[in-house]
């Protein structure tokens, strides 16, 4: 039993990758998008401030930021192409279908029962997504659905009829199943979310009226709550109601932190920004802290994981730095190590409060570019900015030392740890020439496929075939007929692991060419992972 909650969790863990590693390319664009168009660098750059660039970057970083905004949809296509055992192309478009039917089943009981808003839903606990008027569920939402579409998917994708009825076979009986219990969902869903809602506007009250407490709360339960997608729920009235704080700027009442330092920038003869601005120094985690838990991450992935570790971590750091876009990282570690999830939150809030203690009042929201444009310009008299960074740089060492105390005492199988054995293997020239020198040629795929077959114990053998970025996951009907001595004498194979019915064999970076062979071998449909 427990190694069957292992296995599945590390499936799931695998899945996330698939629309996880998306976001870091998705996030630098965008940032190089916004600096053609961004106002302030403009003034600085002037020859950047023409039709041609600014043209490219509005529609660079609007193109893009579609996928930052439908990140439900992404995770849902995703999780069920990665949780589909096979037809995974058919799994992901049924996801699609599913999706859809879910919002427009939502809105349309919302609608039934009296619950749509008109006009602006900021703050409402609604959000339109594709169009049309639905909870705001966020990720949670494409998570859900992603699982319960690979769950029925995998249940009913073999599902065959005969006679006039065959054409309903297969994918199409997978929707058929798939259709009723979205809508029941969609309508559980309606009626059950909102007490969530309730209380996160509840949580909201408290944390306003517990002084920095209240701070670390706020800025704890904000990283807490980025899976659900609540995370805005929680500082979204912070930034533009009187929760936030009320000031007076240039004769006019403000209220809300955002709204406050927005008249305060457009005052020059303005003094110390407002302390209201602290709730809208989350930042900083953002821009240190998680970086510190990646360099602990790389420096604790394995010896032969560590290029791979280093490829998957430097452009999901440079997006959250640059960007402020946090997912790729977080989920990183959010389901294989919960622990380092609850700790980055603890620390994102406790970041705020020394923040607070100290007087900062740098505005820092999301990444370095808008630290940069918002701080720089006002001057160290206003914000302070330079303590900012101090205090960031102190977060990005605790975080470092900590994540990597945590990541070995507790084995985490962070990035790069995942394997027992080593995962790749990156020949040398030497490697080649002495290849060369014993006059072997290198089989065929085909041919390297059939004998992998035979060392598995043959065709018969074998139920499922799988990989993950450097293993061949397969279970197998008798894990006893596998041949080890001819897997790794004969195949390239660097190791050979057995839970179960689950074997894992090692072949490096190499695996999704073996694995499309031996799909073509066994006459199954090969998929890129």
């Amino acid at each position: 039993m427990k190694e069957r909650i292992m296995d599945t969790m590390q499936k799931f863990s695998k899945a996330m990758f698939i629309p996880v590693l998306i976001l870091p390319i998705a996030g630098i664009l965008i940032a190089i998008g916004n600096l053609f168009t961004n106002a302030r660098l403009l003034e600085v750059v002037p020859f950047l401030d023409n039709p041609v660039t600014t043209g490219f970057g509005t529609i660079l970083s609007g193109s893009l930021v579609s996928i930052l905004v439908n990140l439900g949809l992404v995770f849902s296509v995703g999780l069920a192409v990665g949780l589909a055992n096979k037809k995974k192309s058919e799994a992901g478009f049924i996801a699609l279908l599913g999706y859809l039917v879910f919002i427009n089943a939502m809105n349309g009981y919302m609608g039934i029962q009296g619950m749509l808003i008109e006009g602006n839903l900021q703050g409402t606990g609604q959000t339109m997504v594709l169009g049309v008027q639905i909870l705001d569920m966020g990720v949670f939402l494409g998570i859900f659905l992603g699982i319960v579409t690979a769950l029925v998917h995998n249940r009913f994708a073999d599902k065959e009829f005969n006679n006039a009825f065959q054409i309903y076979g297969g994918s199409r009986f997978v929707f058929i199943v798939l259709i009723p219990v979205v809508v029941l969902l969609a309508i559980l869903f309606t009626s059950i979310w909102p007490f969530f809602q309730s209380g996160i506007s509840s949580l909201g009250i408290l944390i306003n009226q517990s002084g920095n407490f209240g701070l670390f709360l706020y800025g704890a339960l904000e990283r807490l709550l980025i899976p659900t997608g609540l995370h805005h729920l929680v500082y979204t009235p912070f930034l533009y109601t009187e929760l936030g704080g009320i000031a007076e700027v240039g004769g006019e009442i403000f209220e809300g932190a955002r709204n406050i330092y927005f008249a305060e920038i457009a005052n020059a003869d303005g003094g110390l920004l407002a302390p209201s601005v602290i709730w809208d120094a989350r930042g900083i985690s953002k821009m240190f802290g998680l970086i510190g838990a990646c360099l602990a991450m790389y420096h604790q992935a394995k010896p032969e994981n560590k290029a791979k570790a280093r490829a998957i971590l430097i452009p999901a750091a440079v997006t959250s730095f640059i960007a402020g876009v946090t997912e790729p990282i977080e989920f990183a570690f959010m389901f294989v190590a919960p622990l380092l999830f609850v700790v980055h939150a603890g620390l994102s809030g406790l970041s705020m409060v020394v923040l607070n203690l100290l007087n900062v009042r740098a505005i820092g929201p999301n990444g370095f570019i808008d630290f940069l444009l918002y701080n720089v310009p006002l001057g160290i008299e206003r914000t302070g900015w330079p303590m900012y960074i101090l205090v960031g740089l102190m977060f990005f060492a605790i975080y470092y030392f900590l994540f990597r105390f945590l990541i070995s005492m507790f084995n985490y199988k962070t990035i790069g740890r995942e394997d027992e054995g080593g995962e790749t293997r990156l020949y040398s020239k030497k490697d080649y020439q002495e290849k060369q020198a014993q006059g072997s040629e290198p089989a065929s795929d085909l041919g390297l496929a059939q004998t992998i077959i035979a060392a598995l114990g043959g065709d018969d053998n074998i139920q499922t075939v799988n990989n993950c970025y450097s293993r061949l996951r397969l279970t197998l009907l008798d894990p006893d007929k596998v041949n080890e001595g001819l897997l790794t004498g004969e195949t390239g194979a660097s190791g050979v692991m057995k839970r179960g019915q689950n074997v894992q064999v090692v072949y490096g970076l190499q695996v999704n060419k073996i694995r499309k062979a031996v799909d073509t071998v066994l006459n199954r449909e090969p998929v890129e992972e």
